[in-house]
């Protein structure tokens, strides 16, 4: 008698569909639960394919109050209550390269369509935030609870006009407008996490929801994205042994082949090492060692940042700063530095001193 081959998640980020097609899960859901009760507000960065959609579909589908979908997981020993909350998710990368203000406007009330079909609409909201406020205010009555705003890749819409000045400012203008209903409508709302790559502090995300808590650096959810060496051992522990038999070696060579490839990042001072969920899980379905996130694509707008700044990437290996360098907002940045480590070009390799004068010796990793 065979058994069923493995089946990984390679282009899937929807929780609800990992688990109902019995695909590989990696546990995260007792640090999803410890997310969902640390604060009503949540900023999150993370490089790009490092699992930040897929978090927020897990947040979604356990506000929702679909409790079948987390049967056997970690989180049924924390949560007792399952209660049920209106979900409004965007993913605001497909918001990304619109090319003027209006454009841009129009496809964020496209994205909120389903939304209005379901709460219903106002004819006198006519701009996304307008359309927003109307929506958590007929949500949070109609359900008499108050309502779930996840917004993935926040930024998404203004990185590729990051340099062009014309451009960046009624762009950014149009997004303030439509992040305000989530200060103003603050009472409304039992949680809001917001993801992206990078801090842009004009925008009204940052600048009017002062309660608004980052937890990017955070050691306690260090390892909320990614995959980290434990889970490597026992979660994926079948992937290494079918790699192993492919490259001809025991299970313990493979995995520090495995090791040696894709493992080394670092989201703060204490952070275990982070695998790159992306490139082990097609090196695992594929059984062999490439450069998957590599290979995946440079973002046009790391590409500019790079050539704004003229960096030599050389210079950067073995680099010590300060950690304040790490969380600079985007419009302010000096170097491209910060945004190679918000992209996942650079980590975390160490760190020396105390907190006041944290440093980081910051080199290049071998991107895979």
């Amino acid at each position: 008698m065979t058994t069923a081959p493995i089946r990984y998640p390679i282009g899937i980020q929807t929780f609800s569909r990992i688990r109902r097609e019995g695909l590989v899960y990696v546990d995260k859901t007792d640090l999803v639960w410890q997310l969902a009760h640390y604060a009503t507000f949540i900023f999150l960065s993370r490089p790009r394919r490092f699992g930040k959609s897929l978090l927020t579909t897990t947040l979604a589908s356990y506000f929702s109050g679909e409790r079948e979908l987390f049967e056997g997981l970690k989180i049924m020993q924390l949560e007792k209550e399952w209660q049920q909350y209106p979900v409004i998710r965007l993913d605001l990368s497909m918001a990304k390269n619109q090319d003027s203000p209006e454009a841009l406007r129009d496809r964020l009330l496209l994205m909120l369509k389903p939304y209005r079909e379901e709460y219903g609409s106002d004819p006198e909201e006519k701009t996304p935030g307008g359309m927003l406020t109307g929506l958590i205010e007929r949500a949070y009555k109609k359900e008499y609870r108050q309502v779930v705003v996840l917004i993935d890749e926040y930024d998404a819409p203004l990185l590729d006009v990051l340099h062009e000045n014309e451009m960046l400012a009624p762009m950014r203008k149009v997004m303030q407008e439509f992040y305000q209903p989530l200060k103003a409508r603050e009472a409304m709302i039992r949680f809001c996490f917001i993801t992206g790559i990078t801090k842009f502090s004009q925008l009204s995300i940052f600048s009017t929801i002062n309660n608004l808590k980052n937890i990017t650096m955070l050691p306690q959810f260090s390892a909320i994205c990614g995959i980290t060496e434990h889970e490597v051992k026992t979660v994926l522990a079948e992937g290494i042994e079918s790699m192993a038999v492919e490259y001809g070696c025991s299970a313990e060579e493979m995995f520090e082949r495995i090791k040696a490839r894709y493992d080394g990042y670092h989201f703060s001072e204490k952070s275990v090492d982070i695998y790159n969920p992306y490139s082990l899980l097609n090196a695992f379905t594929d059984c062999r060692l490439a450069n998957y996130w590599f290979e995946s694509g440079t973002p046009t707008f790391l590409i500019h940042q790079m050539q704004h700044f003229r960096t030599d990437i050389m210079s950067l290996d073995r680099m010590e700063v300060f950690s304040s360098e790490f969380d600079q907002p985007t419009e302010a940045m000096q170097s491209a530095l910060p945004l190679l480590y918000q992209s996942g070009y650079l980590t975390i390799k160490g760190y020396v001193g105390k907190q006041t004068h944290t440093r980081y010796p910051f080199p290049i990793r071998k991107c895979a």
